[in-house]
Formats: C-alpha cells, sequence, structure tokens
C-alpha cells in the first residue's frame, strides 16, 4: 500500500501518478472512510479514557456508599458505550483497510508514459535474431517433442497446461534449474526452500490480493493458494519483522514449481511450452534501503540478463510502461527470449521494483540511523522461467540430424552434448 499520509497531504500529485496506470481507484471514497475511520477511533479512546477515569474515582470511593453505586451505574452505562463504540471504530477500520488496498502502487518517474504492452520499450538486445538458425522449428513441431513432454497424458492426469517431462528431458529441467540457483548463489543470493502454498494474509501482503483472485488456485476449505511465483512466500519470510540497516541489502533466492490458472488463454501463442498453468521457475527476491532500491533494481536485471547471455539465448528488455506495470509495481524491465522456430519473442523474466508498497501491507522494516522503524523496499525478478527458456533451446540449437545442441553451460549437470530421439 502507499504511505496514507501521501495521500492525505497531496491527493492531486497522487491522483496524477496513478492516473498513469490502468487502474481505476475511488479516492474520495478512500479518503472519506480514513475520516470517519480517525473519528471512530478517536470517540472510542475518549470514551476509554472516560471509563478509566470513573475507574479510578470509584477506587477512593467507600463500597456500598450512595457516591459508590451511582459511580457504578455509570459505569456500567460507559461500558456499554465504550463496546459499542469500539466495535463501531473496528467496522470503519476495517472498511477504509478494504478500500485502500484498491489503490495501486505509484509507477516512478522513469516509467514511460503509455497505454497497454505496445507502448513498452525496447532499451537494449544481445545476440543475432537473424543469426544461423537454419533448421529451426517451433518447438512444439519437432517430430520427437511429444515422446519427451507428453501433454496429452498430462491432459488426463491434471487438466490442460500440466504435462509430463520424460527421461533425457527431465534432466534438462533439472539442470536448468540447477544453473539458475548455482549462478544466484555466485552473485551473493542466499537459496531457501519455501512453502509452495501461502495464506490469503501473505498473498495480500505482496498483492496478488486482491488484484489477481481470478488468476489463483485457491484451497477455500484451508484458505490457501497455490503460488503463482515464490515472490510471495519468499518476500513474506519477514513479515511483520524489523531489520536493521546493516543488514539490508538481504539477498534470496528460491526454486519453486509455480500455479497460475491463465483463465481465458487459448490460440496459437499458448501452444506447447508457451503458457502452461504448472511450469518451474527460480526467483530471486531482495528486501533493500530505499536509496538504494533502484540501483539495485539494475543490478537485479543483469543478474538475470547473465543467464540468457551464458545460454547464448537472444533476448530483448523491456523497460514496461505505465498502463502495462502490475498492481503493486513502481517500475519494471520484462526479459524476452528469441525462439527462432516460432519467430517471436518469449518472455522469460520480469523484473521489478515495488518500493515501500508491499513492504507496508507486509510490514517489513529496517531501523536506521535515527532508531525510528521504516519500510524497506522489495524487489524481485525471474532468473528464470523454465518452459520458454527451454522452448528458445529446443528452437534456436535445432540440428541437420533433428536432434537439439545443449549449451555448455548446462553440461556439468546434462552431460551430453544433444537431446532428441
Amino acid at each position: 500500500m502507499i504511505d496514507i499520509s501521501f495521500l492525505r497531504n497531496d491527493l492531486k500529485r497522487v491522483q496524477a501518478c496513478i492516473s498513469r496506470k490502468k487502474f481505476d481507484c475511488n479516492f474520495d471514497t478512500v479518503l472519506n472512510l480514513d475520516s470517519e475511520r480517525r473519528t471512530a477511533i478517536a470517540q472510542a479512546e475518549k470514551a476509554r479514557a472516560g471509563q478509566k477515569a470513573v475507574n479510578g474515582e470509584m477506587a477512593n470511593l467507600t463500597k456500598g456508599s450512595p457516591e459508590f453505586l451511582a459511580k457504578v451505574a455509570e459505569m456500567k452505562e460507559l461500558a456499554g458505550k465504550v463496546k459499542e463504540l469500539e466495535a463501531f471504530a473496528k467496522q470503519a477500520d476495517e472498511d477504509f483497510k478494504a478500500a485502500f488496498m484498491t489503490i495501486p502502487n505509484v509507477p516512478h518517474e522513469s516509467v514511460p508514459d503509455g497505454r497497454g504492452e505496445e507502448d513498452n520499450q525496447t532499451i537494449s538486445t544481445w545476440g543475432n535474431i537473424e543469426g544461423d538458425f537454419p533448421h529451426a522449428l517451433p518447438h512444439y513441431d519437432i517430430p520427437w517433442f511429444e515422446q519427451m513432454i507428453d501433454f496429452p497424458r498430462g491432459v488426463k492426469v491434471a487438466g490442460a497446461g500440466f504435462p509430463f517431462y520424460l527421461g533425457d528431458m527431465s534432466k534438462l529441467v533439472r539442470a536448468l534449474i540447477n544453473f539458475f540457483l548455482e549462478e544466484a548463489g555466485c552473485k551473493g543470493y542466499e537459496e531457501v526452500h519455501s512453502p509452495i502454498v501461502v495464506n490469503a494474509a501473505s498473498a495480500t501482503a505482496t498483492g496478488q490480493l486482491p488484484d489477481k483472485e481470478g488468476q489463483m488456485y485457491v484451497d477455500p476449505n484451508e484458505d490457501i493458494y497455490l503460488i503463482p511465483t515464490a515472490e510471495v512466500p519468499v518476500t513474506n519470510f519477514f513479515r511483520d519483522e524489523i531489520l536493521s540497516a546493516d543488514q539490508l541489502p538481504v539477498k534470496r533466492c528460491a526454486y519453486t514449481p509455480c500455479f497460475r490458472r491463465e483463465a481465458g488463454s487459448w490460440g496459437k501463442d499458448v501452444r506447447g511450452l508457451n503458457r502452461l498453468h504448472q511450469f518451474d521457475k527460480v526467483e530471486l527476491v531482495k528486501w533493500t534501503h530505499p536509496d538504494d532500491s533502484f540501483n539495485e533494481l539494475e543490478s537485479l536485471r543483469l543478474d538475470a540478463e547473465s543467464l540468457l547471455q551464458k545460454l547464448n539465448l537472444p533476448y530483448r528488455v523491456l523497460l514496461i510502461c505505465a498502463g502495462d506495470i502490475g498492481f503493486p509495481h513502481s517500475k519494471q524491465y520484462d526479459l524476452e527470449v528469441w525462439a527462432a522456430g516460432q519467430k517471436r519473442w518469449l518472455e522469460v523474466s520480469s523484473c521489478s521494483n515495488f518500493t515501500d508498497f508491499q513492504a507496508r501491507r507486509a510490514n517489513i522494516r529496517f531501523r536506521g540511523n535515527t532508531g525510528k522503524p521504516e519500510p524497506v523496499h522489495t524487489l524481485n525478478g525471474s532468473a528464470l522461467a523454465i518452459p520458454r527458456v527451454l522452448a528458445a533451446i529446443l528452437e534456436n540449437n535445432l540440428q541437420d540430424d533433428g536432434r537439439v545442441k545443449i549449451p555448455s553451460c548446462l553440461q556439468k549437470w546434462f552431460p551430453h552434448e544433444t537431446i532428441g530421439i
């Protein structure tokens, strides 16, 4: 969430900033509820103070005296009033919080204007997309593809978007995961093995709720969600905690399966590995000092880019425009890899700075030189998502004999030069 004092004191600026994003907000409702909440809390506190004062007066009176009995009657009346005012204040606070949660994060000033993905800006490219790919095919058209990545049996067992990876292909997936984790460790990220389910409080803290309910798998009996990304459990690791300034930045990495409903997805863009309901991903997460967070975003992006360079996969970096960045995002880069068989770009990473938006929701703070706790800034980035990276490897490295050449950086974990049948 944004700082409520920012909204109270500079409404026009907040409105102007958030109008650049794609989300509608009723600021008047939020401010009215904030005013009602503060009034209700003040009234309840005043009533409690009156109750305490009467209780103190009773201590100086003789029990059973007319004055004492009069105070007893007064205490009963005050107790009922306090109970009523506290209930009203609690409801007013809940109403305000529900409305306040609908306000997205403010985009950073360096984020370009735009209405949608067509306005995102390509800021750099790496590799030659016009390179030597004479045998490239869409990965799903490689003759042996479904013998090593079995979609029909995945449909039988679970449903569309839940494939089986078989034999060497399963080992190649594991090699990619190991490569991504080891590279992250070399760059100072501590590896964690996290839960793959979270409660509603965790999903709310990172901004999945109330924005992305339709994209998440939920168990209503337990009120838990399958994670859409390791960002959610890992960021919540420090929920309701205070770090010291000396600890920052804290850098963590985690491999998890990820689950997304992707409701409404259809067509050629979702064929094969392009869009799955379950997929593997390594995530990078940072908790940083507010003064450093945008520099940390640049280094996070470079950490993700280095993986694509070592895999020798051409890619481009997009700076996402204000109309296309997500609800909790302040600034976002997307990395898109070139898939030579499909002749299209496939997103394999988003690297984002959420400033203090998630930290305020999660109550993650640090104690600086002043001694007063203040919110950290949180960042995360995919490094990387497996399926589309795998798709690009299969398409870009297809040889004339029908097998796929394996990038040399993976052969520590996959000691074969090629894969195929």
